[in-house]
């Protein structure tokens, strides 16, 4: 176990600050004291999400400047007066490999009552916080995260790769949301729309579950292929060459895929969307259809502190039987990010940053 001096001393951090377009610079930036019930910790490791791309290319709206990142593993080098919990309930302790959540609700408002937080009214997400802000060291490309009282932070265990234990902050903390949606899969045809880091989760999520078929949609062969390794029963370049299902989970954010698709939901079926997070074009849905056919459409954005431990447990409960860590590639350096987000990405593996 590490140990580190206090709080105090950690007075500064070095930070890939984004400044508009694609320009981020390398710079100091300071870090405030520790106010009750925060915590700081040191970014071991960083996934790159499509999320961020999207911001330095124009399709994402973002404070600038901001320190972007949000699918990361830390460990806990410093806590505030009185300490820090797990999403748990655990109390944290320094030198504890976390992972936190991309959203910091009120905890207050109506919806965070309801227990819909990720929809919190005043929602703050991590890395996505202006750097001239009370949390500007919220994003993950950085040697240091701020991670304020009301976040949720979940323990990573040991025995869990960084690379592995990275993208349960975003994209499979997500999966689980939108499985915990359509469950229950047991037993019931599953289609796949998309298969990149969220669309395989996805499909592992119903492998495991234990439903009668997994068919996986993507217009890439190699991403495809992979669906094969983490469970697809069924892999088709287009959704209209898929069959009946009865769950439909949609990861591509394509309009057309989803138009293809939603016809072959069969009675009672059930559509959960969570890839369309950017403008696309129109979908229209048959009201007779869904009438007639029973049918159920949700969305899903973000996901519940729950989702953050469920990901971080499935990942540990399935780390032999599916390649995670062939998802993600070898980690570059933080002064490499800017040539990583100009990058249009390929099929996989995802890129990452270790600061």
């Amino acid at each position: 176990m590490s140990t580190v001096a206090p709080p105090d001393v950690v007075d500064h951090t070095v930070a890939a600050v984004w400044r508009g377009g694609d320009t981020i610079a390398l710079e100091p930036v300071p870090v405030p004291p520790l106010r009750p019930g925060e915590a700081l910790a040191r970014v071991r490791f960083a996934t790159v999400c499509g999320s961020d791309r999207h911001t330095v290319s124009g399709r994402r709206a973002q404070p600038c400047p901001s320190i972007l990142g949000h699918e990361s593993v830390g460990e806990i080098v410093a806590l505030g007066t009185g300490g820090a919990r797990a999403v748990d309930g655990r109390p944290l302790r320094v030198g504890q490999g976390v992972i936190w959540s991309v959203t910091l609700p009120c905890g207050t408002c109506d919806r965070c009552r309801a227990g819909v937080t990720a929809k919190c009214r005043t929602v703050r997400k991590a890395g996505h916080e202006p750097l001239h802000s009370d949390w500007g060291l919220s994003g993950g490309y950085a040697r240091h995260v701020l991670l304020p009282r009301g976040l949720a932070i979940a323990v990573v265990r040991d025995d869990l790769a960084d690379a592995v234990a990275a993208p349960a902050a975003c994209a499979t903390a997500t999966v689980m949301a939108v499985v915990e949606r359509a469950a229950p899969l047991a037993g019931r045809r599953v289609l796949i729309l998309g298969a990149g880091m969220l669309g395989l989760g996805a499909v592992a999520a119903a492998a495991r579950a234990g439903a009668s078929s997994v068919a996986a949609v993507d217009p890439t062969a190699a991403r495809r292929q992979l669906a094969q390794r983490f469970g697809a029963t069924a892999i088709h370049p287009a959704a209209g060459d898929a069959g009946p299902c009865d769950v439909l989970l949609d990861f591509s954010g394509s309009s057309a895929a989803l138009q293809q698709a939603l016809p072959a939901l069969d009675v009672q079926g059930v559509a959960v969307l969570a890839g369309s997070v950017a403008p696309d074009a129109p979908v229209a849905v048959d009201a007779e259809a869904v009438v007639r056919r029973q049918l159920s459409i949700f969305g899903v954005h973000n996901y519940e502190p729950r989702h953050l431990t469920a990901a971080l447990n499935f990942l540990h409960e399935t780390r032999d039987r599916f390649p995670w860590a062939d998802l993600v590639a070898e980690p570059r350096p933080l002064h490499d990010l800017a040539a990583l987000l100009r990058d249009p990405g390929g099929p996989m593996p995802r890129c990452s940053v270790a600061p």
